[in-house]
């Protein structure tokens, strides 16, 4: 009977807790292209539609552990700019001594010194004209593989399936413009950048 009684005080607190849940925080109203899910709602602040569309696989591999990880592609506008969001389970490496490399389909890839976020599993192309080059290739793209190298943490990669992802770049980075193409630094080998946290 006193098992009963709790429960019965218990319920309508997670009625109430249910209610509260703000759905910009938990991103609720999603529609979904291929595998992308686009956020589909009104930011409270701006009221400008909320910047984001994200993939994940479950494809993930670390040399840390034999289990496949679950990692995210995000698209999304970030203090007004243009961002493509990598999160992993764990710490990936540092801006110090770490690289993403990345490959669209059977298209050159390509080596950057994307920004590692200090403390967290996070990896963020936020340059430009990285972003518009990262961009324009997922555009016309069905599948991306990613890898990190660096010297102090384990090796990570990651295959996503991109197709859809035209509809996700629309929506993501609308009234974000991306730097075109044709305005990108041109060199004959890849060289990572490296920038400053």
């Amino acid at each position: 009977m006193l098992r009963i009684l709790r429960l019965v005080t218990i319920l309508p607190t997670l009625a109430l807790c249910a209610c509260a849940i703000d759905p910009y925080v938990y991103g609720s109203k999603v529609a979904s292209v291929g595998d992308w899910k686009i956020e589909r709602q009104e930011d409270r602040v701006t009221g400008r539609p909320v910047s984001s569309a994200y993939v994940l696989t479950r494809w993930g591999s670390s040399n840390s552990t034999v289990v496949p990880q679950t990692i995210s592609l995000q698209l999304m506008c970030f203090v007004g700019k243009p961002v493509i969001r990598f999160a992993f389970q764990a710490k990936v490496g540092s801006n110090v001594n770490s690289y993403l490399g990345y490959r669209f389909d059977a298209k050159p890839g390509h080596e950057i010194g994307a920004r590692f976020v200090k403390d967290s599993p996070t990896v963020v192309i936020e340059d430009p004209a990285e972003v518009a080059q990262f961009v324009n290739e997922l555009a016309t793209s069905k599948s991306l593989y990613i890898r990190l190298r660096s010297l102090t943490a384990q090796r990570n990669s990651a295959e996503f399936n991109v197709e859809g992802a035209p509809a996700a770049i629309e929506s993501a980075l609308a009234g974000f413009p991306v730097t075109a193409p044709g305005e990108m630094p041109r060199q004959a080998t890849p060289t990572p950048t490296r920038r400053n946290v």
